[in-house]
């Protein structure tokens, strides 16, 4: 994927402090020469290695928002498993069975070809006057998206088109969730040297040097009229545990997910990956349905997250058991936190002793640390019940989701529970 320019690069918190090392404290004295530290720094015109960790929307080509919207079309087709358009075949889908065209295509698709709302052309379809503007309609709305690069000349999506539509599943969803307040940065009260900065203590022999404060030691310096920075002249930031997490996205993508229940689950996957990238978490990804369809090592890299979330496509049954043993996999060996979220209707379909393959793989992952939370989409007694016994083994949460338009939220939420909990 091209790197593509996103209006929230901006949204990055930006660190301001420097980073100091042993050696900058001169010959084993107590004092800094402060003209000499600050000539060293504007001369060298170096990109603070702190600024470099900032990787969360880096990006540097302009892209054309008016495309953005153009490609909602092609998002609503992923997610309705169509992967190219025949304006011949999309008419006579909708003239010959109105009801299975709806089903197919969904209601946002036919909207985006037809340019009327799918009621008004439910009604109309049988007419024929209507027949032929709309059979017009359809052909000229697909010619466009050709002519702006979105539909290769047969028809089918084209690598512009899915990096588009990624760009609009990125921006509906980020605007919906910021104008809603929902992004934060909700911090533990646990102290650590490697957490975020907070107020400032006296540097002690215990204190790292990268948490110098070394505007507040200058100053401080000054008041005292200090030539030179005296180790009594100096402060560190106190700092908040970060909470360093590596999340797993686990989505059913079986083919009862189609439609608008994986557009949503897309959408949940942006808006957590963004919130933890942005909290220097990171989160990967396991697609699943009768097999492994994808999968991503946990990262900062929020476009590689959000480009090949776009791609999922829904086919097979449930292989619950095979998803969670394979996000196992998945994370490092870091000392970071680890946990899971399951997107589905928890209920397994493969395998001889399906219950006992799924309980087998939770159990491990609970001895290895890792959490599991499940956030359930149209749960019956059945998949209720074995839900509850694979957060009780995992030390994880339970959502039963009652309305879509709320997944995005339950797993929002279910982030920050668990890194509050670390």
């Amino acid at each position: 994927m091209r790197n593509l320019k996103f209006h929230r690069t901006e949204a990055v918190p930006s660190k301001d402090f420097e980073n100091i090392d042993e050696k900058d404290f001169g010959n084993g004295d107590d004092s800094v020469d402060v003209a000499k530290k600050e000539e060293s720094d504007e001369s060298s015109g170096k990109l603070r290695k702190d600024n470099r960790d900032d990787k969360l929307l880096h990006s540097k080509v302009d892209v054309d928002t008016d495309l953005i919207d153009k490609a909602r079309v092609l998002t609503d087709a992923i997610n309705n498993n169509i992967s190219s358009f025949s304006p011949d075949l999309s008419f006579e889908t909708m003239v010959n069975n109105y009801s299975s065209a709806k089903q197919i295509m969904g209601p946002t698709l036919i909207r985006e070809l037809s340019g009327y709302d799918p009621n008004y052309v439910e009604k109309n379809i049988k007419i024929p006057e209507f027949q032929r503007e709309l059979k017009d309609r359809i052909k000229n709305n697909v010619e466009k998206l050709k002519k702006d690069g979105l539909l290769d000349k047969d028809g089918s999506i084209s690598e512009e088109g899915f990096d588009y539509s990624a760009l609009s599943m990125l921006s509906e969803e980020l605007d919906k969730l910021e104008g809603q307040g929902f992004f934060g940065n909700k911090e533990s009260k646990k102290k650590s040297q490697y957490g975020e900065r907070g107020e400032y203590k006296n540097f002690s022999s215990d204190d790292k040097y990268k948490n110098l404060a070394l505007k507040q030691s200058i100053k401080r310096s000054i008041r005292r009229g200090h030539k030179n920075i005296l180790k009594e002249d100096l402060v560190v930031f106190e700092r908040n545990a970060k909470g360093k997490i590596e999340i797993v996205y686990v989505i059913d993508a079986s083919g009862s997910m189609k439609g608008q229940k994986i557009k949503m689950a897309k959408k949940a996957g942006i808006a957590l990956a963004y919130s933890a990238i942005k909290n220097h978490d990171k989160t990967g990804m396991v697609v699943f349905s009768s097999d492994i369809d994808l999968d991503l090592e946990p990262s900062n890299d929020f476009f590689q997250f959000a480009r090949r979330l776009n791609d999922i496509r829904c086919k097979g049954e449930t292989d619950i058991a095979l998803s969670i043993k394979h996000a196992i996999s998945l994370f490092s060996n870091s000392k970071s936190m680890k946990h899971i979220v399951l997107l589905s209707d928890a209920l397994q379909t493969s395998g001889k002793k399906p219950e006992k393959d799924v309980l087998e793989n939770i159990s491990f992952a609970a001895s290895q640390k890792i959490s599991i939370s499940v956030v359930g989409i149209g749960l019956n007694k059945q998949g209720e019940d074995m839900a509850r016994k694979m957060v009780d083994l995992s030390n994880g949460s339970l959502y039963k989701v009652s309305s879509l338009d709320d997944v995005d939220q339950i797993v929002l939420e279910d982030y920050y529970k668990a890194r509050n909990r670390y």
